[in-house]
């Protein structure tokens, strides 16, 4: 048997585009010869489809657009996700299914037996469990289909949540020599061979060959980096598509086929984390409706980065960069924002706000006119800023990126309606020490960035020789105590145990806790580490800040 895997990007809701595509890729499917192609968990609403599943309309239409490909695509069985209505009274109304269908008629249906709802998924509160996986007959191969977490279930590679069902081990012994998963699984840095391992260990594990295939492109904060592949009943690997980009590759189980084990080797973890950012600005943009981009420059790397990726995502045409400098901005941040600008090839808006400042000052009587401007003065500057990107948006159509990292968003170090402003935060998932990590890599051809905006000591310039240092750890240390507080749930004793300074701890998860409000009134931020500010991270506002947990 021939097996496609279509490892396509769906756009959610759109079901004529999601029908175009799945029918392109299953035509060129049958023109390679393929028996059978497979996309991906939702292919047909797109992934995550979140409260659109409680509309009825939307669940029709995801029906009616079924309906249209079993009985337009002839000539080659395919293997599809969508979502199919539950019609047992006192369970949840959906079922999160896999449907095999070939020339008008639908052979088998597969429900989703593993629903996670931990990080960002919540799919119980949509689907209900299916009750059994079975093996079945087809084009003289006894196969089986499943549906993403359906695998994640290995207790010799995951230590951390065990489900009481394995639906791959249920449909194996039943006598399937092939299981297809059907996925829809996001990226996030270190990843990847953590997969691979499970993908492997599950295959040599139930002795079959286990076809996994999962979406690409980017929807709202999630970025699907595909990876689909194929291994073999003895864990090996044998195919394996493209990070990120739609494609359609193949597998033959005929014995005569012979497939040399691949050896994976991934691209380095910085590398995949910046073209996660570079698929999540083009996707999130694109699939809004929009085509540029506006980005509010300070001389700053941050504001760099994120314009860089911008260009890469977008093209250079559709990126405009704005420099708002005040009378705190440094002569050499007026040099380097030209540079970048040059660099990158956009355009660059100068606007200066020292007068706009000095308004606010002389109209409100509760701030201070001092040289030394306090925090509320500090925060005028960066609101100006932010309503000034604003405007530029809604003249010109383009979506404001912010520029915040998360080092910064973690402890506050922000300001709301300033440069927190705007549609996307692309790096509110990046460390800062990362985001140095980063423009090294966006500056392996020639430097983009200019080499002086990465090395010069970072600052907001909101106050006279202000440098982020005179407020904030060594970056090298704040981001090490949040990644362990925050993406790997240490607690107190277990940082100081790492060797960190008791009293910075419980100050950094202080500034953490009472800083919830501000994220909460953040704009989306594209997750790439394991936890995120946002969806998959939900802690109250409202509550005692001291706690020491």
């Amino acid at each position: 048997m021939k097996i496609a895997l279509a490892q396509i990007n769906p756009i959610i809701g759109n079901f004529e585009y999601n029908f175009n595509k799945i029918t392109e890729f299953a035509n060129k499917a049958k023109s390679l010869g393929a028996d059978i192609v497979a996309f991906p968990e939702l292919a047909v609403s797109g992934y995550p489809p979140k409260d659109f599943l409680e509309k009825q309309a939307f669940i029709n239409e995801n029906l009616n657009t079924l309906t249209r490909l079993v009985e337009s695509i002839k000539g080659i069985g395919v293997v599809c996700g969508y979502a199919d209505i539950n019609r047992i009274k006192g369970e949840k109304p959906l079922f999160n299914a896999a449907a095999l269908f070939e020339n008008g008629k639908i052979i088998h249906k597969a429900y989703k037996r593993l629903l996670p709802s931990y990080d960002v998924f919540d799919e119980t509160r949509y689907f209900e469990e299916g009750k059994t996986s079975e093996a079945f007959l087809y084009k003289g191969e006894k196969i089986g289909l499943t549906i993403c977490e359906d695998f994640w279930n290995d207790k010799s590679v995951i230590s951390d949540r065990y489900y009481k069902n394995d639906p791959v081990a249920d449909i194996a012994d039943n006598g399937a020599k092939i299981i297809i998963n059907i996925s829809a699984s996001p990226f996030e840095a270190k990843k990847n061979n953590f997969r691979a391992s499970l993908i492997s260990s599950t295959a040599r594990n139930n002795g079959i060959d286990f076809i996994y295939v999962n979406q690409a492109g980017a929807n709202d904060s999630l970025i699907f980096d595909g990876l689909s592949a194929v291994c073999d009943s003895r864990g090996n690997f044998c195919v394996m598509a493209t990070e990120f980009k739609e494609e359609l590759i193949t597998y033959d189980t005929t014995p005569s086929q012979i497939y040399n084990p691949l050896t994976l080797n991934f691209a380095h973890e910085n590398e995949s984390i910046l073209n996660a950012l570079i698929t999540g600005v083009r996707d999130y943009i694109i699939k809004s409706g929009f085509s540029k981009a506006v980005i509010g420059l300070s001389g700053g790397i941050d504001s760099a980065l994120t314009a860089a990726i911008a260009v890469e995502a977008l093209g250079a045409r559709n990126v405009t960069g704005i420099f708002m400098p005040s009378l705190y901005t440094s002569k050499e941040n007026y040099k380097d924002t030209r540079s970048l600008a040059e660099n990158l090839n956009i355009k660059l808006e100068v606007i200066h706000i020292d007068k706009i400042y000095k308004k606010f000052l002389n109209g409100l009587f509760f701030v201070s006119n001092s040289d030394k401007p306090e925090i509320t003065e500090q925060n005028i500057q960066a609101r100006i800023r932010g309503t000034i990107l604003m405007a530029y948006s809604n003249k010109t159509g383009a979506l404001v990126l912010t520029t915040g990292n998360k080092s910064e968003l973690a402890i506050g170090y922000c300001t709301l309606y300033g440069d927190m402003a705007g549609a996307l935060a692309v790096i509110a998932d990046v460390p800062k020490t990362t985001v140095y990590e980063l423009s090294y890599i966006i500056n392996k051809d020639y430097p983009k960035i200019p080499l002086n905006i990465i090395r010069k000591a970072p600052s907001a310039e909101l106050a006279p020789l202000q440098k982020d240092e005179d407020e904030l750890p060594p970056y090298k240390i704040l981001d090490a105590v949040l990644k362990g507080f925050i993406e790997e749930d240490k607690d107190i004793n277990s940082l100081v145990k790492q060797g960190f300074d008791k009293r910075l701890i419980e100050d950094i998860i202080k500034r953490i806790s009472k800083n919830e409000y501000k994220r909460h009134q953040a704009p989306l931020g594209l997750k790439v580490t394991s936890k995120a500010f946002g969806y998959g991270r939900r802690y109250p506002i409202a509550c005692d800040t001291e706690f020491n947990f």
